[in-house]
This record gives C-alpha cells, structure tokens and sequence, in this order.
C-alpha cells in the first residue's frame, strides 16, 4: 500500500502550532486547580479564555481576578507570553538554549513566523528578540511594584510581573479588578508604564534593533538620526506618533464634557486619558474608561484605530501602521496621477502595495463576516458588536460589556476571530491555497474596465 505523504509548509505549521498551544492551555484550565472554587470550567469558557491569552486579544468572558486560581493565572500568563513572542521563538528559543543547530528549514519557518526578508542572522535575531524582550517586561513589572506592592503587599510582584507581560505583549488581560485599569485613570505611573510597554511591544522588535544600530553610529560619525534609519523604521515610528496624537486630540474633543468620562477630570487629566485611550486602542486592551461610556464618535473613532493597530513583527495586531501608511501612499499616489508610490524619498515595491491591499482586504472580510454571525446570535447593537468584532480581528480586547454575555455560538465566533486575528490574513490565504501555481500557465488578455 503507497504512503500517503503530508507535506506541511511553514505556514501551515505556524497555523497547527497556535492551534495546539491554544487546546493544551484549554485542557489545562479546565481543571479543577485552575478555578478559585476548584470546580471544572467549561470547555467553551476555558477554550474562549485560552485563545483570548495565546492570541493576545484581552477579551475575557469570567473576570481573570476572581474566577481563576494562582495556577490557572500562572497558565493564561505563559500563554500570553507565549502568544506575543511566537509559538515559533519561543521553540526556537529553546533550541538556542540547548545549543542546537538550525536547519535550513528552521531558519525558514523563522523568517516566516517574524515576516523577515533575509535568512541571515535568525539566530542572533531570536537571542535578541528574547532577551529584549524578557529586560523591558523586568523593567516594567519594577515600575509597576511602586503602585502594586504598596496597595498589595507581597501580591503586588505577582500582578506587577502579570501586568508588565501583559501590557508588552499587548494582551490587555490583567489580575487586579474585573474593571481593567479603571481605578488608576488618573494614576500617572500606571498611565505612563503601562503606555510606554505597549508601544515598545506594538513599535516592532525590527524597529528596536534599527534604532539601536544608528545609536551606536551617532558615536563614531556625525550623522543625522532619523534619517539614517530604514524606511520601514522611519514609516512605522512616524504612522505610530501621528496615530496616537491623532487618536489623543479626536477622543479629547469627543469626551471633552462627557460625565461619563472625563468631564469631572482636571486638564491634565482629561489628556492623560485621552493619550491612554489613543494608545490602549492599537491592540492593548486595557481600559481606564469603561468602553461603554464612550461617546459614540469616540468609539467610532476607535474602531478605526484598532482595526490599524500597532506596526509589524511585534506584538500587536491589527492590519499594521505600514500597511495602512502605504495604502495611503498608494491612494495619494493615484489621485496626483503618479507612477510611482513613495514615502519619505524612497519608492515602495508593487509586491509590498498588492501585499498591503490583501491583509486589509483579508481582514476586513473576517471582521464583516464576524459582525454578520455575531448579530445573528446577539440582541446587542451593531456599535457593541462591531467593537467586538473589530477588537477580536485586530486582537485589541477592549469590549462594550458584550464579551462576558455572549452565550455559547457568539464565543465560538469571536474565539474564531481571535485565532484568525492572530495568525493573520495573509498566512490564512496562503494556508488556503493548497495549488501550486503553474509558471508555464497561459495568461488571460487584460482588458480595461472603469473603476471608481
């Protein structure tokens, strides 16, 4: 009888290895001494709350605080840490650990998992990835011990380390109140610390080491900083700043008088809430407002934001700052009339424009479907469905109060989302496609057609 041969390829693998980390972590939290009653939970509920922790998403439908044990919030943690460095890194962490050497095909799942353009220098890449990572997440769990410890005592070090992880990988699921950061909104440090990780974990480990690199030139040559960064850099740094102000000044001015929100807060106040609210949207999930008291030109705004979310080969979601930055490009360009389509003095590739038009394509369908299923199973209102499925797709995990309602189908949707969201829409597309393209394939006639 011939053997039936399976061949798997990267992507495919990236998809199985989410896939498996997310049912193991629900077998886990199933169990009895995962639960603070010590009963079993749910396979929906601890399915739901484990992708929610591997895809780094925030979503929560039982508040992580209350309901689940120190051993059950130490599993949804090593998820979270898991899901925002890559089920990919951390093997291939190990492997470096145990001082093994990588074949040809690790180093191209490698290059695929982190979307890299080279197949030189995984190795040091990986080490740097981690230990980067592992050095900002210490260093933000010590910032949050100057709150925690004081209010917690010795529980404050647990929810420091939790939060510190969380906020780096963008997860937005924290163990200090079913609230989120509701009770700091006017905490500076909280505020500051809990910014600063999110954008360190959404900016792109690319970006760090580009940064790092003409840091280390401006000691020995007099040259210019910005300008001496890659391009990718420069559109990722420059989209991130402009999006945050942007989102800072639009939900000021929308929650301005707000008695909800921020009408009782002092200036400063009412601005550190609206950076917080800019920020938290690019795939953090934290909240120190109650989403559901936002005005609905705030939350509206939001959406878009969130569908944005944070830059690549990092730890947020969403369609990514590049992409959206070089669709924008791409429309100027159209609407000047030009050829080409550039950003600051360099011409992006065809491939790189296509590629961007696919995961906002992509992304945009999974979120549409999402919100089509979801309003078939729920008597909620289209703007708390949409910022459900918006959240679930970008993996932002800032809901309208619906998540914790949903009942059993209305989880499965979002949980599909949420691993959907995470994966991505382009390693979803390819992992569709099973056809290998025929290079020696007659080409149709192109033909002209009115657009627009």
């Amino acid at each position: 009888m011939k053997k039936i041969k399976i061949n798997f390829s990267t992507t495919h693998i990236i998809l199985f290895s989410f896939f498996i980390a997310i049912f193991i972590g629900s077998v886990l939290l199933m169990l009895p001494v995962s639960s603070v009653n010590g009963e079993v939970t749910p396979f929906i509920d601890a399915l739901f709350t484990a992708t929610t922790a591997t895809c780094v998403t925030g979503l929560v439908v039982v508040p992580t605080v209350t309901y689940w044990s120190w051993f059950g919030q130490a599993v949804i943690l090593v998820l979270i840490q898991i899901g925002g460095l890559g089920i990919i890194t951390v093997l291939s962490a190990i492997t470096v650990f145990f001082h093994k050497k990588f074949g040809i095909s690790d180093r191209i799942l490698i290059q695929d998992a982190f979307n890299l353009n080279t197949l030189s220098g995984l190795v040091a890449f990986i080490k740097k990835v981690v230990k980067g990572t592992f050095i900002v997440e210490a260093i933000g769990a010590l910032a949050y011990m100057t709150v925690f410890v004081p209010q917690f005592g010795a529980k404050g070090v647990w929810i420091s380390v939790f939060n510190s992880v969380s906020a780096f990988c963008n997860a937005g699921i924290d163990v200090i109140a079913p609230n989120s950061l509701c009770d700091y909104a006017n905490n500076p440090i909280i505020n500051i610390v809990t910014c600063l990780l999110i954008i360190l974990g959404g900016i792109g480990f690319i970006v760090w080491w580009d940064v790092i690199r003409v840091a280390k030139l401006r000691k020995t040559r007099k040259i210019k900083f910005f300008k001496s960064l890659t391009l990718h850099s420069k559109i990722a740094i420059t989209s991130t700043l402009v999006l945050i102000v942007i989102g800072a000044v639009v939900i000021y001015l929308y929650e301005y008088n707000n008695p909800l929100t921020f009408k009782d807060y002092t200036f400063f106040e009412k601005i550190q809430g609206a950076v917080f609210q800019s920020v938290t949207t690019r795939t953090a999930g934290f909240a120190t407002v109650p989403q559901e008291n936002l005005t609905e030109g705030a939350a509206t705004f939001s959406l878009l934001l969130m569908f944005i979310g944070g830059s690549p080969v990092g730890t947020a979601g969403g369609v990514k700052t590049v992409t959206f930055a070089v669709l924008l490009a791409s429309a100027i360009a159209s609407v000047k009339n030009k050829n080409d389509v550039s950003l600051f003095d360099r011409n992006i590739s065809k491939y790189a424009i296509s590629k961007a038009i696919a995961v906002v394509a992509m992304s945009f369908a999974i979120m549409f479907i999402s919100s089509l299923l979801l309003l078939a199973v729920t008597d909620a209102s289209a703007l708390d469905v949409l910022y459900e499925t918006v959240s679930a797709t970008a993996t932002v995990g800032l809901s309208r109060n619906l998540t914790s309602s949903l009942n059993t189908l209305g989880k499965i949707i979002i949980a599909a989302t949420m691993y959907l969201g995470r994966i991505g829409p382009i390693s979803l597309a390819v992992a569709l496609n099973l056809k290998k393209q025929n290079q020696n394939i007659i080409k149709n006639p192109t033909e002209d057609i009115s657009v627009g």
